[in-house]
């Protein structure tokens, strides 16, 4: 057994695999739970992919007894990257990238991640990743428009808010989320455009709001992240 962790912004997930077979998945919103959980959760080869600081003292709390691989951007991929400042990428859009090609190989594949950004990532057919856009996500949009401005109020996330609001809140509520879903559907459609029969692939913990008010169809794979670590521990495990 193999253990990946993704550890974000809010959240950190931990996926346990058996060769490339996702066997049990964990997420812990604390500090003390993670360590906890590492330290009691026997494995074989671990690899940490983190956004903030802490690596090294969360492979301290694992039991693993072989490999203890931290991501970084110069560590072997399974992919070819083409990023121009690859010193600044954020792992996990890298894992995201891997776990494309993984779950699409040989093929244009897009990947639509909706956290606290929403990140796009491109992997092309012959496995290069070439980079994508990065921009705020669902809860970050309505923070910035309560935050810089004197009167309006911080909205509540709607699920399906109608096309013309009537009141502050469901003003709000509208600009963010269609404003989103028409933002991702803009981008989707100049992608295919480039790359007719590009593969669209959605993950990501807001990814619920847009899933079925993207067009043309999508891919949706909530365990990406955690399919392209696996894949890049193997990878390296393997050399």
């Amino acid at each position: 057994m193999n253990m990946v962790v993704d550890a974000g912004n809010t959240l950190t997930k931990i996926g346990i695999f058996e060769k490339d077979s996702l066997v049990q998945k964990e997420v812990f919103d604390t500090e003390v739970d993670l360590q906890n959980f590492l330290s009691r959760t026997p494995s074989e080869n671990l690899l940490i992919s983190s956004v903030m600081s802490g690596m090294n003292e969360i492979a301290s709390w694992s039991v693993a007894t072989g490999h203890k691989i931290i991501l970084r951007p110069d560590l072997p991929l399974p992919i070819q990257n083409r990023y121009a400042t690859p010193a600044t990428l954020g792992v996990d859009r890298l894992a995201a990238a891997c776990g494309a090609r993984l779950t699409f190989p040989d093929q244009d594949c897009l990947v639509v991640d909706i956290g606290t950004c929403i990140n796009f990532e491109f992997v092309n057919k012959e496995g290069e990743y070439l980079g994508g856009a990065i921009s705020p996500g669902v809860r970050m949009r309505f923070e910035a428009l309560h935050h810089y401005t004197a009167k309006l109020p911080l909205a509540p996330v709607a699920e399906g808010p109608p096309l013309t609001g009537n009141s502050t809140i469901s003003c709000l509520q509208s600009g963010v989320i269609n404003g989103m879903r028409e933002e991702i559907n803009g981008i989707l459609q100049r992608y295919h455009i480039q790359y007719p029969g590009i593969r669209v692939i959605l993950c990501g913990g807001d990814a619920h709001f847009f899933e079925n008010h993207l067009k043309p169809a999508i891919f949706v794979a909530p365990d990406l992240v955690l399919m392209g670590l696996n894949s890049i521990l193997l990878h390296n495990v393997a050399l």
